[in-house]
């Protein structure tokens, strides 16, 4: 498809759309995260505190413990529900199943490690698999749509997720707990940001940038 076909139809306006929810939405957890952090009042460090720690409220009386937990859950299931209004908009524009399903199931997701937070098992663990397999998928495969040499950070993203999430228990001793799911979670959080970032680059015309 040529770039000024895309510039000329409501194409633009739908990238428009998806550029600025994934983008959002990476901001919006990765912010939302460092500000749980912050308000969390028990003692917590990110080697030896998983994220999902931030809404599993240890002690209820504790006003500033809830607050974590509010900016946690709120923030993902927000955060779920833009990435799966975006994959609407990517499918919409380029209908590449084999991405946009694998967006799609890490949109469903990070709303559910929101909705089901960490105390609440085994929802929680499940969805947050989904977020982690879904999310380093979504990362490699999004090379269908991506041109050099970005689709080869993104491909590194994915693969990083996934070898962090298939081989642990051999990053734990040190990287910690947390620093180990810090680092398969975070490669997903800043592939979500920059494909909202290009798929704005190509909402602004510039041009060799799609592939269709």
């Amino acid at each position: 498809m040529d770039i000024n076909e895309i510039i000329k139809s409501d194409i633009r306006a739908s990238l428009t759309k998806s550029g600025l929810l994934l983008f959002l939405s990476g901001f919006f957890i990765f912010m939302g995260i460092i500000t749980g952090e912050i308000f969390y009042t028990a003692e917590f460090n990110t080697r030896d505190n998983y994220i999902s720690e931030l809404a599993a409220s240890i002690d209820p009386e504790t006003a500033f413990q809830k607050l974590s937990a509010h900016i946690f859950d709120y923030t993902m299931i927000g955060a779920g529900l833009m990435v799966l209004a975006a994959t609407w908009f990517v499918h919409k524009i380029f209908k590449k199943y084999l991405m946009t399903i694998p967006m799609g199931l890490l949109g469903i997701g990070l709303a559910g490690v929101g909705a089901f937070p960490g105390d609440m098992v085994p929802w929680h663990g499940i969805f947050a698999l989904i977020v982690f397999i879904a999310g380093g998928i979504a990362a490699i495969t999004s090379f269908k749509i991506v041109n050099s040499p970005l689709r080869y950070i993104f491909i590194a993203f994915g693969i990083i997720a996934l070898v962090l999430l298939s081989f642990q228990k051999y990053f734990i001793p040190t990287l910690g707990v947390g620093g180990a799911e810090r680092w398969l979670f975070y490669p997903v959080v800043f592939w979500i940001t920059g494909m909202g970032t290009y798929l704005l680059g190509i909402k602004d015309g510039h041009k060799n940038t799609l592939r269709v």
